[in-house]
């Protein structure tokens, strides 16, 4: 069954008309199938405001009905196992990690509008039109550190030396794109093989792995209640976001990033069409629509990113996620080809 204003069955629609004629049909009825509907899949992690969203809707005609399939590596899979039948018109959430997987499975769907053409802060690899970027990196606990008078690491190789690998808590890679996403950096700034010769030095000190990035940075981190390691993977914009969701008003963040060479990978997100999707024209809407000003400033609070549109200004409280100097990274081509057997050695050096 199509999906918009062409989504009834004929057999429904003849008795809709047979009605329609005898005076049968409630206005509400035909007022409700009036708006065709915008299929959206995206991450867990998707936020842009209510208002916003509703404003959209208004202004394209349409209901979006908004899917968050997972994590953003579980949401690429289900597009690509229900390529046959596509379950959305546009996607959110593919990020640079899973570019080339998206590409290879020719799932999405050329677009060149304004958003497509237009400068922005990262790039990536067309159909996909980048919306928002971040950092993921390590974070420590200030106080921790400072009631202890210790140093703050500065390489990979002091992560490493006897003892502080217990200081530590990082993400599974085959369960967390947050994991995923230190394991590339460390790769990228090492090398293969000088990587996993330190990631079994971290499993031989005690490194703490955690499912997800939830469980490391609320459950396992210092900062948090009953944590007791006080360095974990998270974000560079993580502290902005400890002190906006602060219940008592603070003026410094009690966390901070950590810009440790190798310890760091930016994220780049797009959105695409969505290649047999329907409702064509709202979807390129909504791609314009991510990339508008106001919703440009307004998702840096929700999703914690950074916005890409030129002229675009910070949210003040972004001021506590100063971007790293520097970043590591494979290439993508080396990404998708080796990707998933460096997560299974990792498996093999860290947890068996």
């Amino acid at each position: 069954m199509n999906h918009g204003i062409f989504s009834l069955s004929r057999r429904s629609a003849s008795v809709l008309l047979v009605a329609s004629t005898l005076g049968l049909v409630a206005p509400a009825v035909l007022a409700a199938d009036a708006a065709p509907e915008l299929r959206l899949l995206t991450h867990s992690s998707f936020g842009v405001p209510k208002p916003l969203l509703a404003q959209f809707e208004k202004d394209a005609g349409v209901k979006l009905r908004i899917t968050k399939a997972g994590d953003a590596g579980e949401m690429l899979n289900k597009l690509i196992l229900t390529r046959k039948a596509p379950i959305a018109d546009v996607v959110f959430g593919i990020d640079n990690t899973l570019a080339a997987k998206a590409l290879a499975a020719d799932v999405l769907d050329a677009y060149a509008g304004a958003a497509a053409q237009r400068p922005s802060a990262v790039g990536l690899p067309a159909p996909l039109v980048p919306v928002d970027y971040g950092y993921v990196t390590l974070n420590y606990d200030k106080a921790w550190f400072a009631k202890r008078a210790m140093a703050l690491p500065k390489t990979l190789e002091d992560l490493a030396q006897p003892g502080a690998p217990k200081l530590l808590v990082v993400q599974n890679p085959a369960t967390s794109s947050t994991g995923y996403a230190f394991l590339l950096a460390t790769i990228g700034a090492l090398g293969e093989e000088k990587a996993f010769d330190w990631w079994a030095r971290m499993r031989e000190g005690g490194v703490k792995v955690a499912k997800g990035w939830s469980e490391s940075y609320y459950v396992d981190f210092s900062n948090a209640t009953g944590g007791s390691y006080p360095l974990t993977v998270s974000y560079a914009s993580s502290p902005a976001a400890e002190v906006f969701y602060s219940k008592t008003k603070i003026n410094e963040p009690p966390t901070g990033s950590l810009s440790v060479p190798g310890a760091v990978f930016r994220q780049v997100e797009g959105v695409a069409l969505v290649k047999g999707g329907q409702a064509r024209e709202a979807a390129e809407k909504f791609i314009e629509f991510l990339r508008s000003p106001e919703v440009q400033k307004q998702m840096q609070t929700e999703m914690w990113m950074f916005p890409v549109e030129a002229g675009v200004a910070r949210a003040e409280v972004m001021k506590f996620a100063p971007e790293p100097a520097k970043f590591d990274s494979p290439s993508d081509k080396d990404i998708a080809d080796k990707g998933a057997a460096w997560v299974a050695r990792w498996t093999r050096v860290v947890l068996k």
